[in-house]
C-alpha cells in the first residue's frame, strides 16, 4: 500500500536528507500526477505578447512534452525581423543532462522558418510579417484570427487537454463572447459559450460534438484551423448569415467541406 511522507521539520529534531527530499520532490510530484493524463502542449501560460520594439514577449507559464513538464519560471523576451516567410515561435527542449548535483532539462525560445515541428519542439505562435508592417495582436473580429500577414496567429498552437490537445484559450473566449454578444441561434451555441467563459480550456471532443450537431453533421476530427473555420461561419450566421442546421432544409445527416 502507498505510504506518503510529510517532514515536520520540529525544534530539536535532527535536519535528515529524507525530509529535504520530500520537500524537494513533492511539489514536482503533484503536479506531474495531475497533469498525467494530458497531451503535449502548453498547460498554462505560455503567452505570446507583442511589443511595440520589434520584440515579443513569451510569458511565465507550464508546457508539457513526451510527457515531461518543462516550467517557464520567467518571462522571456526575443527580438522579431521581417523576412516576409512564415516564421514560427517555438520552444525547443535538448535532451536532459545530469550534473553532480541536479539534473538539467534545458529549452531554448527561437523564430524558425522551417515550418516543420520536429518532436523536440513546440509551437507557441506563428506570423508571416511584410516589410513596412508591424506585427499585431489586437483582434478585429474572429475571423482576423487567421489573417494571413502581420497578425500573430495562435490557431494552430497545441493546447494541452486530456488525451489530445485543444484549441488556444484566447480563441476560446473570443468566439464565447461574441456569441453572446450576438445571441445564440439554437440551445448549444449558449451552451458552448458559457462552458468557454466557465474554464480555462475546453476539450476538443466538445468543440467536434457541438460541431457536427450543430451543422448535423457526422462526428469527426478537424485540425485546429478546421475548427476554426467552422467557428466564423457560425458567427457569420449569428451576424445575419444563412442558417447552418441541415433541419431547416432537410433531414439527415450532410456533408460540409472545410478545407
Amino acid at each position: 500500500m502507498p505510504t506518503n511522507f510529510y517532514p515536520t521539520f520540529q525544534k530539536g529534531r535532527i535536519l535528515k536528507l529524507e525530509m529535504l527530499e520530500q520537500l524537494r520532490d513533492y511539489p514536482r510530484h503533484l503536479m506531474d500526477i495531475y497533469y498525467q493524463d494530458y497531451s503535449d502542449g502548453i498547460i498554462t501560460g505560455a503567452n505570446v505578447i507583442v511589443n511595440e520594439n520589434s520584440s515579443l514577449t513569451v510569458t511565465k507559464g507550464i508546457v508539457k512534452l513526451h510527457g515531461h513538464l518543462y516550467y517557464i519560471e520567467q518571462d522571456q523576451k526575443i527580438g522579431y525581423e521581417i523576412s516576409g516567410n512564415e516564421t514560427i515561435i517555438k520552444m525547443r527542449f535538448h535532451p536532459e543532462k545530469k550534473e553532480k548535483d541536479f539534473i538539467k532539462y534545458q529549452t531554448e525560445l527561437l523564430l524558425d522558418e522551417n515550418t516543420e515541428i520536429l518532436p523536440n519542439e513546440l509551437e507557441l505562435a506563428r506570423y508571416k510579417l511584410k516589410k513596412g508592417a508591424r506585427l499585431r495582436s489586437d483582434y478585429q473580429n474572429f475571423e482576423d484570427f487567421s489573417t494571413e500577414f502581420n497578425t500573430l496567429n495562435v490557431i494552430h498552437t497545441p493546447y494541452a487537454g486530456i488525451g489530445q490537445s485543444t484549441i488556444h484559450p484566447i480563441i476560446q473566449r473570443y468566439f464565447a463572447k461574441e456569441v453572446l454578444r450576438l445571441g445564440g441561434k439554437v440551445m448549444e451555441d449558449m451552451m458552448i459559450a458559457m462552458l468557454c467563459l466557465n474554464n480555462e480550456s475546453v476539450e476538443r471532443e466538445v468543440y467536434l460534438y457541438y460541431l457536427a450537431n450543430r451543422f448535423s453533421l457526422d462526428y469527426k476530427d478537424y485540425s485546429n484551423l478546421q475548427i476554426h473555420r467552422f467557428l466564423v461561419r457560425i458567427l457569420q450566421e449569428l451576424m445575419g448569415g444563412s442558417p447552418t442546421r441541415s433541419t431547416m432544409g432537410g433531414t439527415g445527416r450532410k456533408r460540409i467541406l472545410v478545407d
